[in-house]
C-alpha cells in the first residue's frame, strides 16, 4: 500500500507515536511504502522548528536533524509535476494532493479537516484518518 501522510500525521508519529507512529513503523517494516515531496519535507522541517514543539523534541532525545533523518529513512521523495489549487484555505494541503498523485498513492493520511472535507477521495486517492489507515493496513 502506498501512503502520503500529511505533516500533522508525521509530527505526531515522530513525537507522540499512537496511530501515526504505527504508520511510520509500518513503513520501516516494509508493510507500506511512504511517500513525500520536497515541499512536504520543508513544511515538516519548519513545523518541527516551531517553539511549541521544542519541549517534545527535547523529551524525544533526538535533534531536529535526527527526526528528519528518521522520517526520510522510511519515506521516498517524489517530485510532483504540478500543484493545482484544490483545497480552499490551505495551499500546503494542495502539496499533499500533488505528492499523492505523483506517487500514485493509494491513501492520503491526514487529520486535517481541509483535506478530510474533500470527501472520501481525490482523483482516485482515498483520504483517511490515521486510525482508518491503521485499520486498512492491519486487514
Amino acid at each position: 500500500m502506498r501512503l502520503v501522510t500529511d505533516t500533522n500525521v508525521v509530527v505526531s508519529g515522530l513525537l507522540w507515536l499512537g496511530n501515526p507512529g504505527r504508520l511510520l513503523e509500518a513503513a520501516a517494516l516494509g508493510q507500506v511504502t511512504l511517500y513525500t515531496s520536497p515541499a512536504l519535507v520543508a513544511e515538516l522541517s519548519a513545523t518541527l522548528s516551531t517553539p511549541k514543539l521544542s519541549r517534545p523534541i527535547v523529551r524525544s532525545g533526538l535533534s531536529l536533524g535526527d527526526l528528519l533523518e528518521r522520517y526520510l529513512d522510511v519515506a521516498i521523495v517524489v517530485q510532483p509535476v504540478a500543484v493545482p489549487r484544490v483545497v480552499p484555505g490551505d495551499a500546503d494541503d494542495d502539496e499533499v494532493l500533488a505528492c499523492a498523485l505523483a506517487a500514485n498513492a493509494d491513501l492520503i493520511v491526514s487529520g486535517d479537516k481541509h483535506l478530510l472535507n474533500l470527501g472520501a477521495e481525490h482523483q482516485g486517492v482515498r483520504i483517511v484518518t490515521p486510525s482508518e489507515a491503521v485499520r486498512l493496513i492491519d486487514k
